[in-house]
């Protein structure tokens, strides 16, 4: 699977130790290169059009000359967005503290942007099957592998319910045993 991009160098312009092993579980072979850009965005710019921007200059502070033609650059920004304010990385405890009690009980959202340069078309289907052998999982798949990275567009309800057990309620359940 993703033979096609045998043909590129592979750069993830992140430090973030999420999204790189989310890039090797999509079975992507990778270098991890960073360049230090400031997090700033227009006022006016909506919300949720923020990730994007921030991963587009994230991208940019690569200038042309500095990747060679078989390299493909990976960049990408993730917020969360409730009542109307982006909450970015707390800067201390007390803004931990503050940002969990503004999410405790309330619909928020998380939007991220990635910007790719040079994308092409892939087969999943045979490339899944035969990396992740998906025998012993209900409908065949695990959200939390491959298929989840690339396949799944949302989820309502618990995603690690949707991966085998249902942790909060259970959680809940053995709060009051």
């Amino acid at each position: 699977m993703l033979s096609n991009l045998k043909k590129y160098h592979i750069i993830l312009a992140s430090k973030s130790p999420r999204r790189q092993e989310l890039l090797r579980g999509m079975g992507v072979d990778f270098e991890i290169l960073t360049k230090e850009t400031p997090e700033n965005y227009p006022a006016d710019l909506p919300l949720d059009e923020v990730p994007k921007y921030l991963s587009l200059q994230k991208s940019l502070a690569f200038k042309d000359n500095e990747l060679p033609v078989d390299y493909l650059l990976i960049t990408s920004d993730t917020v969360v967005i409730c009542e109307g304010e982006i909450l970015g990385k707390p800067k201390d405890k007390e803004d931990a503290v503050r940002m969990l009690e503004l999410l405790s009980g309330k619909t928020h959202h998380v939007v991220t942007g990635v910007t790719v340069r040079s994308a092409e078309k892939t087969e999943e289907i045979d490339y899944y099957i035969e990396h992740c052998k998906p025998f012993d999982k209900a409908g065949a798949y695990g959200i939390q592998e491959w298929i989840g990275y690339v396949g799944i567009s949302g989820l309502e309800g618990s995603f690690y319910n949707v991966m085998g057990l249902p942790t909060r309620k259970l959680y809940q359940c053995l709060k009051v045993f």
